[in-house]
């Protein structure tokens, strides 16, 4: 028998292990990806303060698209806000609103970027942003308002003194119980 009558050789088979190992290792990467891109979006994931006996100072990033997103808390639950001088007070998607369990108060007309929109009024108990702490914030529910965003308006940025250098923002709230 010549050479050119041999039998072709059959490719490897990959076992199941292998394929299961590179499904791992798919998943990792693609996870992995994401985290990257919501990072890139909130940098401010793990907000820091910094407390002295008068005041309460949080300094955040802004995010690539100009932005500044922090993860904070309504009412002892974790939220993601968007800082909105724009926004008269706080406004919370409707979906968001129900997870958290908001009273929805009297409807009222507000004036939005795409123009009237309907939203209920509500009171949120606690707005807390790292040691920043705002009690009895008034605050929009707006079923227009899609996502998880919790736009955070004048209703608590008014409470506070903030400034803008480059690309981060400084909050700055005065103890009122000073000395």
């Amino acid at each position: 028998m010549s050479n050119s009558d041999a039998p072709l050789p059959t490719p490897p088979r990959h076992s199941l292990a292998w394929k299961i190992f590179w499904l791992v290792i798919l998943g990792a990467l693609t996870a992995l990806f994401g985290h990257w891109v919501d990072v890139l979006r909130n940098p401010n994931r793990e907000v820091k303060s910094t407390v002295t006996t008068r005041t309460v100072q949080v300094v955040l990033e802004r995010n690539r698209y100009g932005h500044y997103h922090a993860t904070g808390r309504i009412n002892g639950q974790e939220v993601e806000f968007l800082l909105d001088t724009g926004a008269t007070l706080v406004s919370v998607p409707a979906a968001l609103a129900d997870r958290l369990q908001l009273a929805r108060g009297p409807q009222t007309e507000v004036h939005t970027a795409n123009g009237m929109a309907k939203t209920w009024l509500t009171n949120l108990g606690r707005v807390q942003l790292g040691e920043i702490e705002l009690k009895n914030v008034r605050a929009h529910i707006s079923p227009g308002l899609t996502g998880q965003e919790v736009l955070l308006g004048m209703s608590v940025l008014k409470q506070l003194d903030f400034s803008q250098r480059g690309a981060t923002l400084t909050l700055l709230q005065h103890k009122h119980d000073a000395p």
